[in-house]
């Protein structure tokens, strides 16, 4: 299972606003799904390693 930052609606993300509000705190909203990881040969996991370097995010490669 992997997850990441939500893109939320103008409602969803006000109702989530108004959760920070009410209890004092920064929320983040996740959304997760199912993925089966992909195997990489030693150079393109080589090739995907240095385009991580290079743009300073972490990339997963995962079966479609």
């Amino acid at each position: 299972m992997m997850c990441s930052l939500s893109q939320l609606d103008v409602s969803r993300l006000d109702e989530v606003k108004a959760a920070e509000k009410k209890i004092g705190k920064m929320l983040l909203a996740y959304s997760c799904y199912e993925t089966r990881p992909e195997e990489l040969s030693e150079t393109e996991l080589r090739e995907i390693q240095d385009l991580e370097k290079e743009l300073g995010i972490l990339l997963v490669a995962v079966k479609q």
